[in-house]
């Protein structure tokens, strides 16, 4: 079953380039940026509290896959 649609346009399409969605880019990282500014260092500590935390889950469950593989036979 083949459906074919058609849509005319009669506005102008506005052509966007690679610089127009760099700049978009640009302008919403300084925005974004001017915001992080008023918080001070609480976005790193927070990140770095996650960060840390994630790897102590990876090398608890690391830890345990080594466990069953061991168990196994499998680990090499």
């Amino acid at each position: 079953m083949n459906i074919i649609c058609t849509f005319e346009v009669n506005k102008k399409i506005n052509s966007m380039n690679w610089t127009d969605i760099f700049n978009g880019l640009g302008h919403f990282f300084q925005w974004t940026f001017k915001i992080v500014k008023h918080f001070g260092g609480t976005p790193n500590i927070f990140f770095w509290v996650i960060i840390v935390s994630l790897i102590f889950v990876w090398l608890y469950m690391q830890g345990k896959f080594n466990k069953a593989a061991k168990a196994k036979g499998s680990l090499k």
